[in-house]
């Protein structure tokens, strides 16, 4: 038997994660998953890639707002709300993941200024609004309607806790799933299952399988600490998983349908 173990969102793109015990299943991603992004001056995102302190941010869902803290300022906080409205295009602007250019909001100046405080930067935090849609590479499509967030390429991303067992027992210092920042952890089965799952469900939710998913230097990065910490777990990576020139780790997934999961839900296929 598979079963749900975890599931993740990450509000803020490459800022700190929030484990649910249940969650929604839409069409770019699990409900409030990567809405909100940093991004520079240019409009271009940030990253753990190139900015790993991003990792000291928190994030926490309460009472309609999502709210904001750093490791550095425990004290202070800023707070926004999960449907935020915008009645002016003086906010309006676009965001850019990748080659993607993406129609977004720039979220509140006066919270924009809080992280470029701390960051010592110049940033912004926008938000994607429900008519902002952003189309998941064709070549791994089911259909064009399907899209993402914020995310690097795909709305979901599935791992075994098999999976990261068997990388660890390869390692000297075992790591946590934290680096890999999974939608959905699963129990039982063997290593590396989830590279095969292609039709699949989750509960009574459907979803596809695309590819599997390619790895980069934010794995090698402490959650706890915000910095590179070495070249683990992606050395290790890079001598037994690879597709290619890439390392790969966990499964890229597009919602089939929307629905309801929680904890414990049945993986069927």
């Amino acid at each position: 038997m598979l079963l749900l173990s975890e599931i993740w969102i990450y509000p803020v793109k490459s800022l700190g994660g929030i484990s649910l015990n249940a969650s929604v299943v839409l069409d770019r991603g699990l409900e409030h998953d990567r809405r909100w992004m940093l991004v520079d001056e240019e409009g271009v995102f940030l990253s753990q890639r190139t900015t790993p302190q991003l990792a000291l941010f928190s994030t926490d869902i309460s009472d309609g707002f999502l709210k904001i803290s750093h490791k550095s300022t425990e004290k202070e906080f800023v707070k926004v709300p999960l449907f935020p409205k915008f009645d002016s295009d003086d906010s309006k602007l676009t965001a850019v993941v990748w080659d993607d250019s993406i129609a977004s909001y720039e979220v509140d100046k006066e919270v924009s200024e809080w992280f470029s405080a701390i960051l010592k930067r110049k940033v912004r935090l926008v938000y994607m609004p429900e008519d902002s849609n952003r189309s998941v590479d064709p070549k791994y499509a089911l259909t064009t309607n399907d899209v993402t967030s914020f995310s690097d390429g795909f709305p979901y991303l599935i791992i075994g806790q098999s999976s990261l067992d068997d990388l660890n027992a390869r390692m000297a210092a075992p790591i946590t799933i934290k680096r890999f920042r999974p939608n959905f952890v699963f129990t039982g089965g063997v290593a590396y299952q989830e590279e095969t799952f292609k039709h699949f469900k989750i509960g009574s939710v459907s979803f596809y399988g695309t590819n599997a998913c390619e790895r980069c230097v934010l794995t090698n990065v402490d959650p706890e600490r915000g910095v590179i910490a070495g070249k683990e777990p992606l050395f290790t990576l890079s001598k037994y998983k690879r597709s290619g020139k890439n390392v790969i780790f966990g499964q890229n997934v597009i919602a089939v349908d929307r629905g309801n999961i929680k904890l414990g839900d049945l993986l069927s296929f």
